[in-house]
């Protein structure tokens, strides 16, 4: 598994070794043997990093979703301390709580096993100390242990979001699973939400809508803490997702900063105080510079001004600026920037004079908001001339940017492009924009409260319009720009420019289509930011922003028939992933093939085929798809682009494979794989949403099984994972594991590297939040159950899985698992359903031309009617066999031929025609060259030594 060191790293510890993705215990170099629940609950109790786990929350991870008794633990943990021998004190009961894990993690450990240790975090890193909040840091950590929701509320400044992220740094090691910050001020429609807090616990959107249900399924049992930053705007959706989250996620802590609480169900409120601010008559310098609003103005004005120093004078009008300001952090902060400029006490006298203005005396009795707002009023007047300008344009970036983008938003005839790095550097000097390099440049931004004032600001000066438009402008052209660059620079780092970007996009889109904003702007952006949220797997975003799009355009005669195309394949590509085999899915892709041919464009005409050829494989129209598939590689014969044309023997190919012409299925997947290939795939993803070839290389892993190459089929399908992963992109990964590695590893009988893939895929999916690909997940995990003897608990889960399954248009890769569900209805004594699910299967082979099924299916039918036992059962089995053997012969099926001979030789054997049996069975076991520790040659192996 190259290039996924979470799965490959391991952690070691005296005498021992942990191999994860190997689920292996290695003491002194060798393996112990350890069931699957003792390895689970061993990495369960070294995950957690020496803490204690109690009984509850170890069975929930051990067992998640079932209900066991204490006992199955308690075996368990005798089963790893017999493993363990003389070194058994490694696991340590702590009475009345649980269980401890007590060796010490070696410091040689690999590197991607030490962070795997570690838990998962996507906390910025600390730039300065937080002053001032000892008491409300422990405060806070405590009730975060205490309740599962807790909410940090106050007003805009006092530093509910610093205070927040200090104590989930300072909990992290409590937190096994991981510590998550959402910040949801940049957004400003709650349908985001959902995707905001799905990208910050790692989940990479996928397919379907992503909705708060979907997230907390997604955390299940997972023991994290998610922080949620700036919720007082979009209050209903924060609570919401919230209650989704506390009511699914039994594990899971929620800490929220908000203005106000979010009144969800079992929230507790703590409301952030102001630092404290010592009282006017207090006199004694040593005492006054104890309190926290003093020491954090000191520490910024030293930053500001080296010379600053604190004697009485300085010290006594420090102490009024930080009362006049109420103690709030934000505010300290701004008037400690200036004082390089004017002094502690030309700061306390400007200070003062802007607060009488404003409060006339009665300051304290209005909201702590305008407390902040005459702050800011103060801060900006202060400002030269172009600096106010520059301010308050730069309000139109809803993200971090850079000089150049500021510059190219913010001139005009009355700001110079030359004088815009000095404006900027001023404010940052002044704490308005904040600075942070990055590995590209060095990024800006402006705080939430200042960006809101400098929106005001703008607005008065009746200039919005014109620089929101520069702003969408801007951003069109970028990333017009950058689509040139998908072929030629790594995914890593085209997503390191182009990624971070999405919330100016939101920003930018949401002002285009406004009432005042500019639809055509809008459009443009709508159809240039295509490629990003196709890589941020972002299709519902996707879909909504293209639907808004095509609303927008001109009545049908004065129409941009080419944009409309661009986004009808756009809004194609949104709802295949989004909704699925619908009739709107077709309906797009078909429009926009029309308005490609009327335009002769190639590139287009090749991804609207792309999505119809999607769609009927989604719907099992097999037919139809194949006819697709040709209609593309004849257009693609005439295109520019030299690797069109291998994509259309890949679609060919799996149409070809599913309809039962296995020789003519790989013949094209093999002469996909032999050419050409991109060196940079990113364009490949955009256009067809995953890179085809690792999916070629996976499907063909398939067939060379059918065709009796297991060896090659293994081989094969590892070189799609390594290719996938290499790739670093979700969808394909899935696509690797679920078309090739998980199905043959299944069909070989090498149930461990089963186990190992569907863990990988499993994981992969849920971290990602791949809906479709963790049903195929959960199925595969449900046949591993059955063929390791747990037929109860494997056909309770692949039959609610299925069921599940069937009320989606994804049908394609339905009917293997359909026959394992049939067989283990047998097993479970239940022959008639077994029967019934079987005919099913049969009729929708029929109904779709989905062929390269039946010959197992009929086989399986066989020994069905066999254990029902009817009158002459045995004639009817007899028929069913050879019927599948004659539809492996025709299809090549080598592997399925095979099966079909065991299951009729057996028949015969047991009705004394043994000479019979040896020759039909004799004579398709010869024709393997490879494959014989695979489960179905040793099986014909040992029926033909039973025969002799």
């Amino acid at each position: 598994m190259a290039g996924l060191p979470e799965y490959e790293a391991a952690i070691e510890f005296g005498r021992f070794r942990v191999v994860r993705h190997r689920r292996e215990l290695l003491v002194d170099g060798r393996p112990v043997e350890l069931g699957g629940r003792a390895f689970d609950t061993l990495v369960a109790l070294i995950d957690a990093h020496g803490t204690v786990l109690g009984k509850d929350d170890l069975i929930s991870r051990v067992w998640p979703d079932r209900v066991v008794e204490e006992n199955n633990l308690q075996a368990q943990i005798s089963s790893l301390r017999k493993a363990f021998g003389p070194d058994r004190d490694l696991i340590r009961t702590v009475a009345g709580r649980g269980y401890q894990f007590t060796g010490e993690i070696r410091g040689t450990t690999a590197t991607a096993a030490a962070a795997m240790l570690s838990p998962a975090t996507n906390l910025p890193e600390t730039v300065s100390e937080l002053i001032g909040r000892e008491a409300e840091l422990q405060d806070a950590m405590d009730l975060v242990a205490k309740h599962r929701l807790v909410t940090l509320v106050g007003p805009g400044g006092i530093g509910k979001t610093r205070l927040g992220l200090e104590v989930a740094r300072h909990l992290l090691p409590r937190f096994p699973d991981g510590v998550f910050v959402a910040e949801l001020g940049p957004l400003s429609s709650p349908e985001l939400v959902p995707a905001t807090v799905a990208t910050a616990l790692g989940l990479t959107l996928g397919a379907g809508t992503v909705s708060r249900d979907s997230i907390a399924a997604a955390v299940g049992t997972k023991q994290l803490l998610l922080v949620i930053d700036n919720c007082e705007h979009l209050i209903d959706a924060a609570a919401g997702i919230v209650e989704a989250l506390l009511r699914a996620s039994p594990a899971a802590s929620l800490l929220a900063t908000s203005r106000e609480p979010l009144r969800a169900s079992g929230e507790y409120v703590y409301r952030v105080p102001s630092l404290a601010v010592p009282a006017e008559d207090n006199q004694d310098i040593d005492d006054v510079l104890r309190y926290g609003a003093v020491r954090l103005f000191v520490s910024r004005a030293r930053a500001a001004e080296p010379r600053y120093v604190p004697d009485i004078r300085v010290t006594a009008a420090t102490t009024a600026i930080c009362r006049h300001l109420d103690g709030i952090p934000l505010a300290i902060e701004l008037a400690a920037a200036r004082v390089a400029a004017f002094g502690v006490e030309g700061v306390a006298a400007r200070l003062g004079d802007r607060f009488h203005l404003l409060t006339g005396g009665r300051r304290m009795a209005l909201p702590h908001q305008q407390t902040l707002r005459a702050t800011l009023d103060w801060s900006y007047e202060l400002l030269s001339e172009p600096e106010q300008i520059t301010l308050r344009r730069l309000a139109v970036f809803a993200g971090g940017f850079s000089l150049e983008a500021a510059t190219a938003v913010v001139v005009s005839h009355d700001l110079p492009a030359s004088e815009v790095p000095d404006c900027v550097a001023g404010l940052v000097s002044r704490s308005l924009v904040s600075a942070s390099a990055s590995e590209l440049s060095m990024q800006y931004r402006l705080l939430e409260t200042t960006r809101a004032y400098a929106r005001e600001r703008l607005s008065e000066s009746g200039e919005l319009a014109t620089f929101a438009r520069r702003h969408a402008e801007y951003f069109s052209a970028l990333f017009e720009r950058g689509n040139t660059e998908l072929g030629a620079r790594p995914v890593t780092e085209w997503m390191a420019g182009y990624g971070k970007q999405i919330d100016d996009v939101r920003a930018a889109l949401g002002w285009a289509f406004s009432p005042s904003g500019n639809a055509a702007v809008g459009v443009a952006l709508t159809i240039a930011a295509v490629p990003l949220w196709t890589h941020l797997s972002l299709m519902e975003e996707c879909r909504g922003r293209v639907d808004q799009a095509l609303a927008s355009l001109e009545p049908a005669a004065g129409r941009d028939r080419r944009r409309e195309m661009q986004l009808l394949a756009a809004l194609g590509a949104a709802l295949m992933y989004t909704k699925g085999a619908v009739p709107e899915t077709h309906s797009a892709f078909a429009r926009a093939l029309e308005i490609a041919d009327d335009l002769e464009d190639t590139d287009y005409r090749l991804r609207a085929l792309w999505g119809l050829w999607v769609h009927c494989m989604n719907a099992s129209d097999v037919r139809q798809a194949m006819s697709l598939a040709e209609r593309f590689s004849r257009v693609a014969a005439n295109s520019t682009d030299l690797l069109a044309s291998p994509v259309g023997d890949r679609m060919i190919g799996f149409a070809l494979h599913f309809l039962g012409k296995q020789a003519d299925a790989r013949r094209h997947l093999a002469r996909m794989l032999d050419g050409p290939r991109p060196s940079v795939h990113v364009p490949y993803i955009v256009r067809f949403q995953f890179d085809p070839w690792v999916t070629a290389r996976s499907r063909l892993a398939t067939i060379l099984w059918l065709q009796g190459h297991p060896d090659q089929a293994l081989a094969t399908a590892q070189r799609g994972v390594d290719e996938a992963v290499a790739l670093n992109h979700a969808v394909t990964l899935c696509n690797a594991f679920a078309q090739g590695a998980c199905s043959v590893a299944l069909l070989t009988g090498d149930l461990e590297a089963a186990e190992r893939f569907v863990t990988v895929l499993l994981e992969s999916s849920e971290r990602h939040g791949l809906a479709f690909w963790r049903a195929d997940g959960r199925c595969f995990r449900s046949v591993l159950l059955i063929k390791r003897g747990d037929n109860v608990r494997g056909l309770d889960m692949l039959s609610a899985t299925l069921d599940e399954l069937s009320k989606t248009p994804f049908h394609t890769r339905y009917d293997p698992f359909l026959a394992e569900l049939a067989e283990a209805w047998c097993r479970a004594g239940r022959a008639p359903e077994g029967l019934a699910t079987i005919d099913w299967a049969l009729e929708r082979a029929a109904a779709t031309d989905g062929r390269w099924y039946v010959a197992e299916l009929l086989r399986i039918k066989g020994e069905i009617v066999l254990q029902l036992g009817a009158p002459n059962a045995a004639l009817a089995a007899e028929a069913l066999f050879r019927e599948s053997i004659d539809w492996a012969q025709r299809q090549d099926a080598l592997s399925w031929e095979l099966r079909g001979a065991t299951s009729l030789a057996r028949l015969w054997h047991g009705q004394r025609r043994g000479s019979q049996a040896r020759v039909l069975l004799s004579a398709v076991y010869r024709r393997f060259t490879e494959g014989f520790g695979t489960a179905d040659l040793i099986a014909a192996k040992a029926l033909l030594a039973s025969l002799r």
